[in-house]
């Protein structure tokens, strides 16, 4: 499997400097970030935790639309949030709590088998183990009608 890569540049001190985002896709490109984008509600730029949040959220998404297909179904839509929470700790910063949010529609799927292949979907997506340091991670899947 190829490696996927990032990178992130930065000028000045911590609270006044100003930095940069890109990916090797080119989605991102020289993105701005910073004190401003990450603490307070400076909405130019982006944070780690946006990012993250994003790349869970598609992560999720993925691995639940791969096990849907594993069971034979194939869903209209499914829509995820995530949700990432940074608190304090002691001098710095963690990560303590990411919550994502899924609302697909599928049609003549069995609830029990919604909530089961969501759940695995949320266990086995490559970011839910990489991020299993984060104390929680929680999930509320909603089956809309299809």
């Amino acid at each position: 499997m190829p490696e996927k890569k990032a990178s992130a540049h930065w000028e000045g001190a911590g609270k006044t400097g100003k930095g940069a985002v890109s990916t090797e896709t080119g989605a991102l490109k020289d993105y701005p970030y910073g004190f401003g984008s990450r603490f307070g509600d400076d909405r130019k730029g982006t944070n780690p935790e946006e990012i993250l949040g994003a790349a869970h959220a598609g992560c999720f998404t993925m691995a639940f639309a791969f096990a849907l297909e594993g069971a034979g179904i194939t869903a209209n839509s499914i829509d995820t949030k995530a949700a990432v929470r940074l608190v304090q700790d002691g001098a710095g910063f963690k990560i303590d709590r990411i919550a994502l949010e899924m609302e697909a529609s599928i049609p003549g799927i069995d609830p029990a088998k919604f909530d089961e292949l969501a759940a695995g979907a949320k266990a086995n997506c490559p970011l839910s183990k990489a991020l299993a340091s984060v104390p929680e991670i929680t999930l509320k899947a909603t089956l809309k009608s299809a």
